[in-house]
């Protein structure tokens, strides 16, 4: 079924952006007197195709793993005299600007429409409480403790450890002070810590940012009593059963799950000895716990799971917006994700963060899959992000994407005339070249993760 899932959300996903991002060049080509040939959902040969009162093609090709629009251009091949001035080449530098802007922005467009919704659905988040502090991590440093809510970082404020998160992900490889605004129980004013960051998790494939502070978000205590099982991990080959309730871990006194989940991340392809109550009697089972991830990101994974526990209800708030309010929600969060995407991009190129953060066709159709078996809600806020990153990426200076034809037709715009066909050969020659060492790069990174 999660098979199923990922191919249905991976094939939703591209088909929605990638047509949606056309569209936005061919919507304003067509006001810009252009003559579009030919507007494709897919590449391939064609399973359904039809025509406008204008002439334009449309087709719904085979391979849905793109698209593209197909304008009149002289570059391309020769244009009847009747047609000349319909040619995209004729028309005056801005109205190529605009027509090739038009995809990245009909992306961004399409981002704020999904925060939007988001917003008025609303949503049930977590209250970022603190529920233990590590001692001797950069959190106890500063002065932050157990029971403290975590209200603004950096002057941003966090409604849930999603806010959280991301304000801490924005910190990443960077050095400085970071401030951490909290509020004590029954305190009457918010107070103010200062986290001293030296190069923050620079060049870790995995960051996670809120256990690296050394926070341990707030949950109810779960009972260490196993109710799943996973049939090829450790626990079942060493003869744990559901129903088994962990009492020690190589002798260390075992009360509440968290802490079998801390030792066992801790312990990646160790053997240890876990004292197992089963049936009113103690039994002790060696485990060798298997390993999940590479390098530093690697953990340790005993294959069990507890059955859930409900919040308390003070420990839950429900946030949303009006039709109004959504549309601020929607546009800010859409800038936020841009300027975060683009700074994070900054950061690989000068090594602040591992470029095996970037993620490539497998670990987005993973995500899309899981998403989409979340939820509608989830699934939207998928394709947001996605879409915010497609409108980004394509603005960057590179040619054979959009901005690196923006570039070549600014640069006409100040010499008044446009770059020989010679450099521009090069330029498409370099770009292809960038942007099928990214893909290759963001493959062997999708293939480590599996």
């Amino acid at each position: 079924m999660s098979a199923l899932y990922m191919i249905i959300g991976t094939l939703v996903a591209l088909g929605v952006l990638v047509t949606f991002h056309e569209f936005g060049h061919f919507w304003v080509a067509r006001r810009c007197g252009v003559k579009v040939l030919r507007f494709s959902v897919g590449f391939g040969a064609p399973l359904v195709r039809w025509h406008d009162r204008h002439g334009t093609e449309f087709v719904i090709a085979w391979i849905p793993l793109g698209g593209y629009v197909k304008m009149l251009d002289e570059r391309e091949g020769n244009v009847p005299p009747a047609l000349l001035e319909q040619s995209f080449m004729r028309k005056t530098v801005g109205q190529r600007i605009a027509i090739t802007a038009a995809g990245p922005i009909a992306n961004f467009l399409l981002a704020i429409l999904f925060f939007w919704i988001l917003a008025m659905l609303g949503s049930q988040q977590v209250r970022p409480v603190i529920g233990n502090v590590e001692q001797g991590s950069l959190a106890a440093v500063a002065g932050l403790s157990a029971g403290q809510e975590i209200v603004a970082i950096d002057g941003k404020p966090t409604s849930g450890w999603a806010a959280v998160n991301l304000q801490l992900v924005r910190r990443l490889g960077e050095s400085g002070p970071l401030r951490v605004d909290v509020r004590s129980e029954g305190a009457t004013a918010d107070s103010a810590f200062t986290v001293t960051l030296d190069k923050w998790l620079q060049g870790a494939d995995e960051p996670d940012p809120i256990n690296s502070l050394g926070i341990r978000p707030w949950r109810p205590s779960l009972a260490p009593v196993l109710s799943e099982l996973d049939p090829k991990g450790p626990a079942q080959a060493a003869g744990l059963k559901t129903g088994d309730r962990l009492l020690s871990l190589d002798g260390q006194v075992l009360t509440d799950w968290q802490q079998v989940v801390d030792n066992v991340r801790s312990r990646a392809g160790s053997r240890v000895v876990l004292g197992v109550e089963r049936d009113g009697a103690r039994i002790e089972l060696p485990v060798t716990l298997a390993t999940r991830g590479e390098g530093r990101a690697a953990a340790g994974y005993l294959g069990a799971g507890v059955a859930p526990v409900e919040w308390p209800a003070q420990m839950l708030r429900e946030v949303s917006y009006g039709p109004l309010e959504a549309v601020g929600e929607g546009l800010s969060r859409t800038w936020n994700m841009s300027v975060l995407t683009l700074d994070s991009l900054k950061k690989m190129l000068f090594g602040e963060l591992s470029v095996k953060n970037l993620s490539g066709p497998i670990t987005i159709a993973k995500v899309a899959g899981a998403s989409a078996q979340s939820g509608l809600g989830d699934f939207l806020n998928f394709l947001a992000y996605l879409s915010i990153s497609l409108g980004v990426l394509n603005l960057l200076p590179i040619p054979v994407l959009d901005g690196g034809h923006l570039l070549f037709y600014l640069v006409e715009w100040v010499r008044g005339r446009p770059l020989s066909d010679r450099v521009q050969g090069w330029g498409i020659q370099i770009g292809i070249s960038l942007v099928v060492g990214v893909m290759l790069l963001a493959l062997i990174n999708d293939l480590g993760r599996l």
